[in-house]
């Protein structure tokens, strides 16, 4: 045989091994797992209070959920408002407030769970000149950039009819009041109502017994802000649009601005120079609680309550997390008057006496 054919018949024998090799390591290997099935979303909806809006229509929200199989939708209502709105085929109530809670019991309301998620302070907002001349009055008070508002004092010039050219604002038309949202639909409204009656209560938390006593000056003061919004984030808009000259002060969470800094630049900086927040003394929390209806509500508790849900609603909507995770220095949103620890806070008045406050500023 020719070295040409001793060649050629040991590269076809060479050829034959390594496709045969080939073929015995493919068939030793185990099959490949197949692709798991995607994930169905779990679907929810519920109540939510306008001030938590921007938070759950975050695009880093909605990701974390669909990372968590989490599709979450939502209706607006006020954190009263939703207790006695039709809760068939809802998953979760997102209220503002552990009275809010308790009025969704008396109502027969009863949730799987419930708890404390996020944290805000009531405040009061008001603009620069309003709050300068009002530290004259002794109603409001400032130390360095932070300010507070005397509630004693406020409720008192409101019950005296005093002025705002009484007070020292003398731009300002007719009698000081200070605008809330309707205390019978809204947390914000509700927790202001609180305070009222506990300063006129003597400055401890008001009662049934005291609350029926000072009934009408309860009514007094809100019947000076006439038409009231339901929503506090409606009340909070209307108050950056409409201007000092309709809407000197307010009531509102403190998240509402940090929200508003981070999510809205050019919005904050057209007003932050005049803007100012002035902490209640004393003031209350705001404690929005989620109330799980059924087995996907406990879902949202938990992705809720997730280090990664808790810093998000801290660093780029202003919650003071339950959890206190990610509460760096108040100093990251550039809000003037923002205070790193909240001062003088006082417990809102029993349920019964919370329901009974109700009825009073509705008018019963």
């Amino acid at each position: 045989m020719s070295k040409g054919r001793i060649i050629g018949l040991i590269c076809v024998l060479a050829a034959v091994l390594i496709v045969g090799g080939a073929m015995l390591f493919r068939q030793a290997q185990p099959e490949p797992e197949p692709a798991p099935a995607p994930v169905e979303p779990i679907e929810m909806t519920g109540y939510l209070g306008g001030e938590k809006i921007s938070l759950f229509d975050d695009p880093e929200f909605i990701s974390l959920a669909e990372q968590a199989a989490l599709s979450i939708g939502y209706r607006k209502a006020g954190s009263l408002a939703m207790m006695e709105a039709p809760i068939e085929g809802m998953d979760y109530l997102f209220p503002s407030s552990q009275a809010a809670v308790a009025y969704g019991h008396e109502r027969g309301i009863e949730p799987v769970s419930e708890q404390i998620v996020l944290n805000s302070p009531i405040v009061i907002y008001t603009y620069r000149d309003v709050a300068d001349a009002l530290v004259g009055s002794g109603i409001m008070a400032k130390d360095g950039e932070v300010y507070t508002l005397n509630v004693d004092a406020a409720v008192e010039a409101m019950l005296a009819d005093r002025t705002w050219a009484d007070l020292g604002y003398t731009a300002g038309y007719g009698q000081f009041r200070i605008d809330s949202t309707d205390p019978a639909e809204s947390n914000s409204g509700n927790e202001w109502a609180a305070l009222v009656a506990n300063s006129l209560a003597g400055g401890q938390p008001a009662s049934v017994e005291s609350i029926d006593t000072n009934a009408g000056s309860i009514r007094k003061i809100f019947a000076k802000s006439g038409w009231m919004e339901t929503s506090s984030e409606d009340s909070f808009r209307q108050f950056l649009t409409l201007g000092e000259g309709s809407k000197p002060m307010m009531v509102g969470y403190e998240s509402q601005v940090l929200d508003l800094s981070v999510n809205e630049p050019d919005l904050f900086a057209q007003v932050a120079d005049n803007l100012v927040v002035a902490y209640t003394t004393p003031t209350v929390w705001s404690t929005h609680v989620i109330m799980a209806l059924d087995e996907a509500g406990e879902q949202l508790t938990e992705f809720l309550m997730s280090d990664e849900v808790q810093k998000l609603a801290w660093e780029r909507h202003g919650f003071r997390g339950a959890s206190q995770l990610g509460t760096d220095s108040a100093e990251r949103f550039g809000v003037a008057g923002i205070a790193e620890r909240v001062p003088a806070a006082v417990e809102l008045p029993a349920p019964a006496a919370m329901g009974r406050l109700i009825e009073v500023v509705s008018g019963s």
